[in-house]
């Protein structure tokens, strides 16, 4: 689990953040691999199955003694990179204590108990971002709950809301997926210990006695049986990624949207050379959005890899497994670079509100007529009340004009009717409204660590 097109010197640094990419580094997986050894001989000494030595002997070698490219050619040749592993710790250690290594497991058990680590460390890093882009979204929201703007529907002016309406409908989403990290933390962050076919045979009576002490030593749960090709679990984490980049997409896609030129209600945050272009120097293209949204167009390929593989065979995979090594650091590194962009775009989207209120008035009042509709229908009956305001809403789109001068002029009788439905007060009290609702289930779902940051609204 350490190649991924995010090493790219050039191009990795765009899709994923640093830390994602030394978590998933080869230095960090041959680290994690010998700490998974350590961890199996602490646990075999203490049920007298290898030397007590042999765990301090191991932590002696380091990452220091392994050479990745003197590897390489057995992982070619052997198709695990555990083999390799195994034989050049082997052949570092006193011979004393070279025959108690790695003794009852199998490849696949090092391989798989070290990738855990590593998705315990990954998901730590998205965890901590995602909490702050959470906290930052909820100010956003608070500070812009009573600032009216077009609620729009298939790209049309619908009918007005509020900016803080529409963000807080970002917070939710996020909130909501982030709660879900400790329960899919206990399900997926579990080590691997079978041996060959996974019974622990060589063990014998003091199978479940090394398990548990390996597990405990690791920090990981102890699974029911070996996983080895059952993997539900990395697909279930990698799903959790997925969605988490279809939640951040569906911002970015609002954000560029809102921030093409006709519209123009929103920014991205400005940073020198951020967002330039080439060939025309005026250019500042929403460059954290279109990020978000290459991460989540490529994000589908690595899920679907994973979900192919697991279609797994007997007792130990045939490909499946290795294809995991290829899609899950990726989809972690498009993950946590894409809640990079986020964060950066909830702590410093820049609003303008005036815009906002210059494009309520582009329609000339036809983002009125549901309200028009609703009112008249008191008066004329739902029917006839439809019938009058889809006339006059013709009108307006053939000759231009003020729609509540057509209705005025149409229905003579109804003006005081009319006008009530043109003021904006009641659909920016509830957009308010549903905006402080949203961020106050935000609060209570996250707790009190929810509400850093938070200014209220």
């Amino acid at each position: 689990m350490t190649f991924s097109p995010l090493d790219s010197a050039l191009l990795g640094p765009l899709f994923a953040t640093d830390e994602m990419r030394t978590v998933f580094s080869e230095r960090r997986f041959l680290a994690g691999m010998l700490r998974v050894e350590v961890a199996l001989a602490r646990a075999q000494a203490a049920e007298g199955l290898v030397s007590s030595e042999l765990a301090d002997a191991i932590e002696v070698v380091g990452t220091a003694g392994l050479d990745p490219e003197a590897m390489a050619a057995t992982t070619r040749m052997t198709g695990v990179p555990a083999i390799s592993f195994v034989r050049a710790v082997q052949s570092a250690l006193p011979p004393s204590l070279a025959g108690g290594f790695h003794f009852g497991a199998t490849s696949q058990d090092i391989v798989d108990t070290a990738h855990a680590l590593q998705l315990a460390e990954a998901l730590d890093i998205i965890e901590v971002d995602l909490h702050a882009t959470v906290s930052a979204m909820m100010n956003l929201a608070a500070a812009h709950c009573n600032t009216p703007c077009i609620g729009r529907t298939a790209l049309q002016h619908a009918a007005p809301v509020t900016f803080g309406y529409k963000a807080s409908g970002w917070c939710v989403a996020l909130a909501e997926h982030l709660v879900q990290l400790p329960a899919l933390r206990k399900r997926v962050l579990v080590a691997s210990l079978g041996g060959p076919v996974g019974t622990l045979a060589a063990m014998e009576e003091r199978a479940d006695a090394v398990l548990e002490g390996f597990a405990a030593d690791l920090g990981l749960a102890i699974p029911a049986l070996a996983w080895h090709t059952q993997r539900a679990r990395i697909v279930e984490v990698a799903s959790w990624l997925a969605i988490l980049l279809g939640i951040l997409a569906k911002m970015a896609t609002d954000v560029v949207h809102l921030s093409s030129t006709e519209v123009r209600e929103l920014s991205e945050p400005v940073a020198p050379g951020r967002g330039g272009s080439s060939a025309m120097p005026h250019k500042r293209n929403p460059i954290s959005s279109i990020t978000i949204l290459s991460q989540h167009a490529a994000a589908g390929a690595q899920l679907s890899i994973l979900v192919n593989g697991m279609a797994s065979l007997h007792e130990r995979p045939v490909g499946a497994w290795h294809s995991e090594w290829l899609a899950l650091p990726t989809l972690f590194g498009l993950a946590g670079g894409a809640v990079r962009e986020g964060r950066f775009l909830a702590e410093g989207l820049l609003v303008d509100a005036d815009q906002m209120g210059r494009n309520l008035q582009l329609t000339n009042g036809l983002i009125f007529s549901d309200a028009v509709a609703g009112q008249l229908a008191k008066h004329l009956g739902r029917a006839e009340a439809y019938a009058a305001v889809e006339d006059a809403a013709a009108e307006v789109l053939r000759s231009g004009g003020s729609f509540q001068g057509q209705l005025n002029q149409r229905l003579p009788d109804h003006r005081d009717a009319i006008a009530i439905a043109f003021d904006t007060t009641p659909a920016i009290q509830a957009g308010a409204a549903r905006c402080r609702s949203a961020l106050d289930h935000v609060a209570r779902i996250l707790g009190p660590a929810s509400t850093i940051g938070f200014q209220g609204g």
